[in-house]
């Protein structure tokens, strides 16, 4: 079974940059598509990107599109979400997922495992 810890996150002004981390433990990550996935205060968790297996493919969020990227390192067993020009509606704890198949997708039932999240604020 496989460990998700989430890190990176905090306070950051409306425009500002945040880099968040995933790290895996427990069994490799590399066969599997990741994403991040959010839920601000009173939402649902939505999908924010995801990434397959090999980090060839990628797909976001209309919300995010130009501003987040993500990108995974197989061999450090990891996931990353850098996230540019932020906007208040940006805040809400962020989610590592997995999902037991090589292309990511945005319906977060078909993920099979999440870390506890890191929270990210807009503090302007």
């Amino acid at each position: 079974q496989v460990q998700l810890v989430e890190s990176g996150g905090g306070l950051v002004q409306a425009g500002g940059s945040l880099r968040l981390s995933c790290a895996a433990s427990g069994r490799t990550v590399s066969l599997y598509a990741m994403g991040w996935f959010r839920q601000a205060p009173g939402k649902e968790r939505e999908f924010v990107t995801g990434i397959s297996w090999r980090g060839y493919t990628t797909s976001y969020a209309d919300s995010v599109k130009g501003r987040f990227t993500i990108s995974r390192d197989n061999v450090k067993n990891t996931v990353a979400l850098q996230m540019n020009s932020l906007k208040p509606e940006d805040t809400a704890v962020y989610y590592c997922e997995e999902v037991q198949s090589q292309r990511p997708n945005e319906y977060e039932r078909n993920y099979d495992y999440w870390g506890q999240g890191t929270q990210v604020t807009d503090s302007s």
